[in-house]
């Protein structure tokens, strides 16, 4: 399986809201840089990120709008949406029934065993702050 298929079937798994699923693809080592967000390091601590955003925003949807890779290394552009009324999330905001409108970039790094050890995920944090109401 190529890095591009990883990571396809990861970004597949994540919409169908199977998050056991998408910590399959993950090395139990990885470390996950969310900008504006935080830095994840480990399967666990990746898994429990993404189990509170799918309770936040449980019509949450990524729509991948471009893969490019080379060698073990895939970008992927995408568009987050989704509303947040669902659970806290982030530090405990709860919920404001505010539109998810995000726009992101992932740089993903699969080794030869085909798990994700490494993604930087560069979005706009301040976007992210407005419309889940946290900022004006």
């Amino acid at each position: 399986m190529s890095a591009k298929d990883v990571v396809t079937s990861y970004f597949e798994a994540l919409n169908r809201h199977d998050v056991d699923a998408a910590a399959d693809h993950l090395d139990p080592e990885v470390v996950e840089e969310i900008t504006g967000v935080g830095l994840f390091r480990g399967r666990k601590e990746v898994h429990r990120f993404f189990d509170g955003l799918m309770k936040a925003a449980p019509d949450m949807h990524v729509t991948t709008e471009r893969l490019i890779g080379e060698g073990d290394t895939v970008v992927a552009q995408w568009r987050m949406s989704g509303a947040f009324t669902g659970g806290p999330l982030f530090n405990g905001v709860q919920a404001t029934g505010g539109r998810l409108e995000l726009r992101g970039c992932d740089v993903i790094e699969v080794n030869e065993a085909g798990k994700i050890v490494s993604n930087t995920a560069y979005q706009d944090g301040i976007e992210m702050a407005r419309t889940l109401g946290m900022m004006p």
